[in-house]
């Protein structure tokens, strides 16, 4: 159980250190730490001028002891980062990479 519980920490901090870097009066970021479920998602809600801003940043899941990256519209490589805080290639799933091309990016495929 304590490597779910680093791995929560990495994830959340990841979060916190790149949702911190963005800054826009009108867009409010969420970020969203489900630790039962481990959910966790960096979150951009509010307006643009006329447009309605509502989007899921980066996400990750932590499941069966992996973490996933479910989504990274981002430009940072968070599997690296992940990769430099010590977690295996092995626990890391790219989950926004179709099943079949998981196998050719060098971490887990599931």
């Amino acid at each position: 159980m304590a490597k779910i519980e680093q791995y929560r920490q990495f994830v959340q901090s990841l979060l916190t250190k790149y949702a911190d870097n963005t800054s826009n009066s009108d867009v409010e970021v969420q970020l969203i730490f489900d630790t039962e479920r481990d959910h966790y998602q960096w979150m951009s809600v509010g307006w643009r001028q006329l447009d309605r801003i509502y989007r899921c940043i980066i996400h990750f899941d932590i499941k069966d002891g992996k973490i996933w990256i479910q989504q990274n519209l981002t430009e940072v490589d968070l599997a690296e980062e992940l990769v430099l805080m010590g977690v295996p290639t092995e626990d890391i799933v790219p989950g926004l990479i179709a099943p079949y091309k998981r196998q050719y990016t060098g971490f887990s495929v599931a």
